[in-house]
């Protein structure tokens, strides 16, 4: 990957004036696209500084940390959990309550694991914990006390707190947090050397800067962007963890290797087959599904694609039938959390569909 501010790969030279036209407008200090087709890419483009702040801004690049926010679920809690299942340690069909007990009373005891991934356990979709909490302990036992706002596998619910009890069940059954065990068995496997819970701003390459809260005085770099993450000590199974484009490729093209991986190829399979049909979402395992209403990219990208969003503006979408990819990451709450790059998001996937031609 291109190291240059602006400077791209094979010409593409409308992925770099999107992205320079996203940051002219304020939606982003700066951001970093890359697409391709299985192991060959085909675009890229790094465009912009990490912070508008000019004591904090030096240039994006592939290798420029990015706060992942949500991609924590599909990049670290998804395949820790396939991981421990894969050794038998846990099964998607057991009952939460086997490795949490404080799931062990009705209607709880129903909630499977599966449930949890799929985002059908009936959980709530968030809470504002950290407004009276701080610590890790003090946030999971409030999210292992909260009532099940549905019955499991009836509705499609978007939920952070299902995403922490499954960290709480990695920590639980692997005996180690869930930043540990993913480094060792996910990160360091793939290559993945700036991807981290927790990273060191002294140490390695620059962090992109996300929001500058009332009363600070500097833009948070480094630290967890999620309230609930941070107030967790940061490290959650929902939010936390940060890579680079050069590392978000590395994992996203395991996802479309045939070949033996960290993940089974059956695993991998299984994981993007669509588990909520008949309810109000298309998901699998942790993904949300080509076709579901939050999918972050629209018609050409078929209904067999994956992919997921993180709410600091980072996405990434795959399709194992053509092996088209692409992985966009931005700090847009940079300038305040009412900033959409849903509309840029859109047009680079529609970039990418027309590039790619095999959608």
């Amino acid at each position: 990957m291109p190291g240059k501010e602006g400077r791209t790969t094979d010409g593409s030279a409308e992925l770099a004036d999107l992205l320079a036209g996203a940051v002219a407008d304020r939606l982003t200090p700066g951001a970093v696209a890359v697409a391709g087709v299985g192991p060959t890419q085909l675009m890229f483009a790094a465009v912009g500084q990490t912070s508008a702040e000019p004591e904090q801004g030096v240039p994006v690049t592939g290798e420029t940390r990015f706060d992942m926010a949500s991609l924590t679920k599909v990049m670290a809690t998804l395949p820790a959990v396939l991981l421990l299942a894969a050794q038998g340690r846990i099964a998607l069909e057991d009952p939460v309550a086997r490795h949490v007990e404080e799931f062990a009373s009705a209607p709880k005891s129903r909630v499977r694991v599966e449930h949890l991934l799929t985002h059908t356990s009936g959980l709530a979709a968030h809470r504002e914990y950290f407004r009276t909490l701080r610590g890790h302990d003090a946030i999971v036992r409030a999210v292992l006390e909260e009532p099940l706002e549905a019955d499991p596998g009836t509705r499609v619910v978007y939920s952070d707190l299902g995403f922490i009890v499954l960290g709480e069940i990695v920590r639980r059954v692997a005996g180690e947090r869930l930043d540990a065990f993913a480094r060792r068995h996910i990160f360091d496997p793939l290559g993945m050397r700036h991807t981290t819970f927790l990273p060191d701003g002294a140490q390695g390459p620059p962090i992109a800067a996300t929001e500058r809260l009332p009363g600070a005085p500097r833009a948070k770099v480094g630290v967890v962007h999620d309230d609930n993450a941070e107030a967790m000590g940061g490290v959650a199974g929902h939010a936390g963890l940060f890579s680079t484009a050069r590392d978000v490729v590395r994992y996203v093209r395991m996802w479309l290797d045939r070949g033996p991986s960290v993940l089974s190829l059956a695993d991998r399979e299984a994981s993007v087959r669509l588990r909520t049909a008949g309810l109000d979402g298309r998901r699998g395992l942790g993904w949300v599904l080509g076709g579901d209403a939050h999918f972050p990219a629209g018609p050409p990208w078929p209904p067999t694609a994956a992919g997921h969003t993180g709410y600091t503006g980072t996405s990434l979408v795959f399709d194992p039938g053509s092996g088209a990819w692409a992985v966009l990451l931005t700090n847009r709450v940079h300038f305040g959390r009412t900033v959409d790059v849903g509309p840029l998001r859109r047009r680079f996937h529609d970039l990418v569909a027309r590039r790619v031609g095999r959608l």
